[in-house]
């Protein structure tokens, strides 16, 4: 007898030349972030942070959409403010383990991003979408605007760009997306692993130090005004380019003028 559902995993995991694939695996409800889904992520992600054979993380999933957003069910309407506040706080902080995780975040989206799954990919560092992708924030349709996917949107697109979105709630495709600056590249669905593994080879080859330095300080400074961004940005540089790979790579290329 087959095993139930719920008896299955929330993520199915592989890793591979120093790519960590981490599948959403609730194809039957659409991948929804439940408390489940939103626990086993942030924790594998918190054990990846600290192994060196990881270089890059790509997030995907199984079945026809990527992620469908917040269980609905456990928005219930019998939950108390408290409850749905904590709800969130959940869901923020595994948004935020995304950003702060010092290995790139690659999405690999085969299907429809609702709601908090939009958030999701707007949330990774780098996204693939395969042209079947679609994406929406439609929490508006229930009569919930989707405050917390605007944070993660109105950081990657124009902000009208964004209001559309969140206002509308209507979908867009994968080709809008990549317009609009929500998804770095459009693939045919046959090319889409194909394209992901392109992509994270050529970060795989790069220093992991200067990347994790790199990343950190790429969020930091969009929060600050221009001056304190660029005295950050200078401090981290300074100290990535006494690195040793920095040092052996910065010789190598004066060795040949």
């Amino acid at each position: 007898m087959d095993a139930s559902p719920d008896a299955q995993p929330q993520l199915v995991e592989k890793i591979s030349e120093g790519v960590l694939h981490l599948t959403l695996n609730r194809p039957e409800r659409y991948n929804v972030l439940s408390e489940a889904m939103m626990t086993a992520l942030r924790g594998r992600l918190n054990q990846a942070a600290t192994d060196a054979n990881v270089r890059v993380i790509v997030l995907s999933a199984t079945g026809k959409a990527f992620c469908a957003g917040h269980d609905l069910n456990e928005m219930g309407a019998e939950k108390s403010v408290d409850d749905l506040r904590a709800l969130f706080a959940r869901c923020t902080e595994l948004m935020m383990t995304i950003q702060r995780q010092p290995q790139p975040v690659i999405a690999r989206v085969q299907g429809v991003a609702t709601a908090a799954g939009c958030q999701l990919v707007a949330m990774c560092d780098l996204a693939v979408a395969a042209e079947s992708a679609r994406f929406a924030v439609s929490g508006i349709n229930l009569g919930l605007f989707c405050s917390t996917p605007a944070v993660a949107l109105s950081r990657n697109l124009s902000r009208k760009d964004a209001l559309e979105m969140l206002l509308t709630g209507d979908f867009i495709d994968a080709a809008s997306a990549k317009a609009k600056g929500l998804i770095n590249r459009v693939v045919p669905n046959e090319s889409l692993d194909e394209e992901i593994e392109k992509l994270s080879a050529s970060i795989v080859a790069k220093s992991p130090d200067a990347i994790a330095a790199g990343k950190a300080l790429f969020y930091r400074q969009l929060e600050v005004g221009i001056e304190q961004g660029y005295a950050m940005a200078g401090e981290v540089m300074a100290c990535n380019a006494t690195f040793d790979g920095a040092r052996a790579g910065i010789a190598r290329f004066t060795r040949k003028s």
